[in-house]
């Protein structure tokens, strides 16, 4: 049997709660997992190093995507942490690296992917030397989720982003200077940069048509949208693009 690890956001809930999910995981046989819950997903990282110091062979984490930012940043950053299996829950807000790897909103899905998913190695980013497994951005993205904190969310949800989004749409539009591999790639006035690793963002938009969370590559985009009708233009366009994206595919 495998020594499981629960790191749990105590603010959060799917489906039963953090009571369902022990009874789902005694579903696997684990019936006394390695249990730790924090109130903010900041006090993530001490209980994941306790989790892997302890010989975790598989980490849960249940929470939303700053939750699981911050156990991969810390497990990639542990020696011997890379080869730790991850399963997400995903009961957060946006769950963007869940629902771009499949995960479902569904905790006895969830729970039954983390055991006999197919595991996969992804490709995690490095910003001011943390991780990220899904984007980063700088300008308007950084400025939005920022703004949306816990409190906000847990009154709002996914309409958060919304509301903080539209705070900032006639924000100034900073000078970006970007180069990929050490090569000049762009020069000039830029309302949002975006360094992907996977493809959809929140509200199902693909910004980055190709993005694969395991090919080795990061996706760069850059926006020089102001204001309101520039974005609506933008996010239309997106839009038109995605839809006929998808019917091709079919």
């Amino acid at each position: 049997m495998k020594r499981v690890a629960v790191i749990a956001h105590a603010g959060k809930t799917l489906d039963g709660g953090l009571a369902e999910l022990r009874r789902e995981l005694a579903v696997y046989g684990v019936t006394s997992p390695d249990w730790h819950e924090v109130p903010k997903s900041k006090k993530a990282p001490k209980q994941v190093r306790k989790a892997l110091a302890a010989g975790a062979e598989l980490v849960i984490v249940w929470g939303g995507d700053g939750m699981v930012q911050r156990t991969l940043d810390t497990v990639a950053g542990t020696e011997g942490g890379a080869d730790v299996p991850v399963g997400i829950i995903p009961a957060g807000t946006a769950n963007l690296l869940a629902t771009n790897l499949g995960i479902p909103h569904d905790l006895e899905q969830a729970v039954r992917i983390a055991f006999h998913g197919r595991r996969r190695r992804l490709d995690l980013g490095v910003l001011n030397g943390e991780h990220f497994a899904v984007m980063a951005g700088i300008g308007f993205d950084g400025a939005m989720i920022q703004d949306a904190d816990g409190k906000l969310k847990d009154r709002l949800g996914k309409l958060s982003y919304v509301y903080t989004g539209l705070r900032h749409l006639n924000g100034e539009a900073p000078k970006a200077t970007i180069k990929v591999d050490g090569t000049p790639w762009f020069a000039d006035e830029a309302s949002c940069v975006l360094v992907g690793n996977v493809s959809m963002v929140t509200g199902g938009i693909k910004a980055f048509d190709d993005a694969k969370p395991d090919d080795g590559w990061l996706d760069v985009g850059v926006a020089t949208a102001r204001g309101v009708t520039q974005w609506a233009r933008t996010m239309g366009r997106m839009e038109r693009v995605n839809t006929h994206a998808n019917t091709t595919r079919r």
